[in-house]
């Protein structure tokens, strides 16, 4: 077995969750690991043949893939089969599946395909994301890295871990790192950031530590960066979805770091008409206080 047995997780939210479901916390992990390393594969054999793959634009303008789309299939009918009271939020979502969507006491929210972008040009840089949440919160987080080849999951008050992605192989913790003041502060950005934002950030943030560096990834690596301890803060105060971000908030606050809106709040979900997610800062160490140096509103 990957883990050792145990029914419960230490969060008492999911373990509310799971004794309305009869589901052991193991259970629950194991399915995970399951479904998305099948949702993975799926993605990675279109990801083969990418130039084949049907590209349609949504109503923001933005692709959607017949990946997209396969993923969202497979992942909706393994956690509706695994949780049958539990409701699916994607991004692939129809209006009609929404319906009601704010009265959901808990659900499951997931980008069955974060980077859609990065898939159509090569990258590699996409991931899976599924997230539980629970009274408005995030009390789950699971990033899949096709590319990379594994699976980083998180649960604030049980910690979080690393697996392989493709095989039963032992897993490890992930724990983000305290703030070293006397080495570069790593920031967390996109390859298509732009130059003279992000440099006004580095500036901003130079002066915690010495002197402060771009590492750029696609999709919610940024999250998984953060929470392996590769890397120290991850701004966002350009657009995105509940749905990037939900898993992301998760892992790296299991992991030990934080995350907030600019105005330091924890970041609620499913609450309002709209599922654009607020700006944010993501941090390795909680114990430094970003929200005063990122510059709103156009870092994008």
């Amino acid at each position: 077995m990957w883990m050792n047995n145990t029914h419960y997780s230490g969060n008492p939210a999911l373990d509310g969750m799971l004794r309305d479901t009869a589901l052991s916390f193991q259970r629950l992990l194991e399915a995970l690991r399951v479904l998305a390393g099948d949702a993975s594969q799926n993605i990675l054999d279109l990801y083969a043949k990418s130039g084949e793959v049907a590209v349609s634009q949504k109503s923001d303008a933005s692709p959607v893939t017949d990946a997209d789309h396969a993923s969202h299939r497979l992942i909706c009918e393994s956690l509706t089969s695994l949780t049958p009271a539990i409701p699916v939020l994607s991004e692939e979502s129809t209006l009609e599946q929404l319906i009601g969507r704010r009265d959901w006491p808990c659900c499951w929210m997931i980008d069955p395909l974060d980077g859609t972008r990065e898939f159509l040009e090569g990258t590699g840089e996409f991931t899976v994301n599924i997230a539980l949440i629970i009274d408005a919160e995030a009390v789950l987080g699971l990033i899949a890295a096709p590319n990379r080849g594994y699976l980083d999951l998180g649960v604030p008050g049980w910690g979080a871990r690393r697996f392989p992605l493709f095989s039963d192989g032992p897993s490890e913790t992930l724990a983000t790192r305290p703030l070293d003041p006397h080495q570069p502060l790593v920031m967390c950005a996109s390859a298509r950031h732009r130059e003279e934002r992000v440099q006004m950030m580095l500036n901003k943030l130079s002066g915690l530590a010495e002197g402060a560096e771009r590492s750029d990834s696609g999709s919610a690596l940024k999250f998984c960066d953060l929470a392996s301890g590769v890397a120290d803060v991850y701004p966002r105060t350009s657009p995105c979805y509940e749905w990037d971000l939900a898993a992301g908030d998760a892992l790296v606050r299991a992991a030990g770091g934080s995350v907030t809106t600019l105005e330091g709040a924890p970041v609620r979900y499913n609450q309002w008409d709209s599922l654009k997610a607020p700006k944010f800062v993501a941090a390795g160490d909680a114990h430094i206080d970003y929200v005063g140096l990122i510059p709103d509103p156009d870092f994008n």
